[in-house]
């Protein structure tokens, strides 16, 4: 196994990290459900050290209410760093003018999902 991704999984791993972040800003439940695997473990660091949880079903609430839509701003810049694949494993670096993710992410029923996920605003 290589830590170098085939261009084909670099690619379904990039349109993964977009579902995911594209979803949360238009809104698009749709996406973000086909980003996200159902057991998704969501951590963020917010206030006074103090960890937020989600899972796939609040993430995927969260987006049908528009949360993401309220935080949006005009020049998203999301930037994906795709930085360690292994067979069917693979880790991530997200970036956009509001949020930092690491994410894991696991190739299941041939396609990417965000297993895991820690968070911070940028």
């Amino acid at each position: 196994m290589t830590s170098e991704p085939n261009q084909d999984d670099r690619a379904a791993i990039v349109r993964t990290a977009l579902d995911y972040y594209e979803g949360w800003f238009d809104g698009d439940a749709d996406r973000m459900e086909r980003a996200l695997h159902p057991d998704l473990a969501k951590r963020g660091l917010i206030e006074g050290g103090a960890v937020d949880t989600d899972t796939a079903r609040t993430m995927i609430d969260a987006t049908v209410a528009g949360i993401g839509r309220k935080q949006d701003v005009p020049d998203r810049r999301i930037d994906i760093r795709v930085d360690h694949v292994h067979g069917d494993i693979a880790t991530a670096t997200i970036t956009s003018a509001v949020y930092v993710d690491y994410v894991h992410l696991a190739r299941a029923e041939g396609r990417w999902r965000i297993v895991n996920a820690l968070w911070a605003r940028a």
